[in-house]
């Protein structure tokens, strides 16, 4: 009997979350895919069929949140009247409040990721390719009604947005603040940082090694914390008071 493609669909996130709550309640090492099958209801060979290893498994669940964040964030009741920034901060609120309910999960899933960086490079980050082509179109959206200056480096930005969000993650990971207070802080600044540098144009300055940089560094910068709000506090600041 041939399987619809909803009916894979649905199997696939069945599989998905099983994973979740097995890892969030056992661990990731004690977790195994024959596990993870049989509790999703399938068999144990069918898991394969979907996912050829575990790793690609905890990979899913984002690249399904990305596409899950990208639905509910176009569908926001006036989006299409909403300002870039605040375009850039219904997305990051929508990420945060999906991952919000497993946030265990999401913790371990960061250890795992620590042991093997390559996982989350750039060319495997889950869901890159929609997230960049969504922030490209939000940018050349923003240039058309003139609210920001004529950009060289939308792709760029784009494929940097992802590492903002992954940084943004690991930063708001360790926010022991009421209700997230000092995560909400830091996403504030940083997004209104960037659209008042592509307000003045001062991207365009930009280079490629500037862009290496900031990709290699925003993680660090986010994770130690220290003084970091008043140096985006002076940055915005500088950049407003050019504008």
């Amino acid at each position: 009997m041939k399987i619809s493609k909803s009916q894979q669909e649905q199997t696939r996130r069945q599989i998905i979350r099983t994973a979740v709550d097995l890892i969030t309640e056992h661990g990731y090492e004690a977790s195994t895919m024959k596990q993870i099958a049989r509790t999703a209801g399938i068999g144990d060979a069918t898991i394969y069929k979907y996912f050829p290893s575990k790793e690609k498994l905890l990979l899913a669940y984002y690249e399904l949140g990305i596409e899950i964040v990208l639905e509910l964030t176009l569908e926001t009741p006036g989006f299409s009247e909403f300002s870039l920034q605040e375009r850039l901060q219904r997305l990051v609120d929508a990420l945060l409040e999906l991952l919000l309910a497993d946030r265990e999960f999401v913790e371990i899933t960061r250890s795992v990721v620590g042991k093997s960086p390559l996982l989350m490079m750039r060319d495997n980050f889950p869901g890159q390719q929609m997230l960049k082509q969504q922030i490209v179109a939000f940018l050349a959206e923003a240039e058309l009604a003139d609210e920001i200056a004529p950009c060289d480096y939308k792709n760029l930005l784009g494929g940097l947005f992802a590492d903002y969000l992954l940084a943004v993650i690991a930063y708001w990971l360790k926010d022991e603040s009421e209700e997230f207070a000092d995560t909400t802080q830091l996403v504030d600044l940083t997004l209104a940082i960037l659209v008042l540098a592509l307000k003045s144009g001062v991207v365009n300055k930009l280079s490629e090694l500037a862009g290496f940089l900031v990709r290699n560094q925003l993680s660090r910068l986010m994770q130690n914390g220290s003084g970091l709000m008043d140096l985006l506090k002076l940055a915005k600041r500088g950049l407003a008071d050019k504008g």
